[in-house]
């Protein structure tokens, strides 16, 4: 579990590929690697990854062909920037909002715009995402826990104060770059609950709290 407070961008160090699909990834990084273990999970870009080695200055993580297909990984090289947080410690401030790690989807930027201290950003999402973007909801790209500001039909923006900007990798972001998406995990769990609720039953207080939800 992840919070969207991203720690440090870490670098791509090296990409090799074990099939057409199938990549071993090294990242340098200096603050994630503080108190890394074997078996740590540590989110590259919002996507939950397991460290299988590291050393004083990098860790590798391997990525399945389903994680390639699905986000935004295949577009790094060495070299490439990448947002990086570890997975949330109990005793530390819950600071953005729960983010699992697993990647919904990618979305495009189609309008970057500066204006005073703020940068906009308009995403365009696949329509089967778009169910789950709320005005004022949260949203993790590229692992960045954010705000929606405004949703219309196939896209919504949001905006980076020069904190966000300076210390993650959105802020070099510009139009065209894809970035993976992450929607709102209460907004999910609540449509799957009501797939399984049969026409008998009424969404009310007394089911909200039969199923855990008060």
């Amino acid at each position: 579990m992840f919070t969207g407070i991203i720690e440090e961008q870490g670098q791509v160090a090296s990409m090799k590929h074990i099939s057409d699909q199938a990549i071993v990834l090294r990242v340098k990084a200096s603050t994630v690697l503080n108190d890394v273990q074997m078996g740590d999970s540590i989110a590259i870009n919002g996507i939950c990854l397991t460290v299988t080695s590291f050393d004083e200055h990098s860790f590798t993580v391997d990525v399945m062909p389903e994680t390639v297909n699905a986000t935004s990984l295949r577009s790094l090289r060495a070299g490439s920037s990448v947002n990086l947080e570890r997975a949330m410690a109990a005793n530390e401030r819950f600071g953005g909002h729960i983010v699992s790690g697993h990647v919904d989807g990618i979305g495009e930027i189609i309008r970057k715009q500066r204006e005073q201290n703020a940068i906009y950003y308009d995403i365009e999402i696949p329509a089967s995402l778009a169910r789950y973007v709320i005005t004022k909801g949260s949203v993790a790209i590229d692992g960045v826990s954010l705000t929606v500001f405004q949703v219309k039909q196939n896209f919504f923006t949001i905006s980076l104060i020069p904190y966000t900007a300076s210390i993650t990798i959105l802020g070099e972001k510009e139009v065209g770059d894809v970035v993976n998406i992450e929607c709102d995990m209460l907004i999910k769990h609540v449509e799957h609950l009501l797939t399984f609720a049969s026409k008998k039953e009424i969404l009310d207080e007394a089911y909200l709290r039969a199923n855990g939800f008060m």
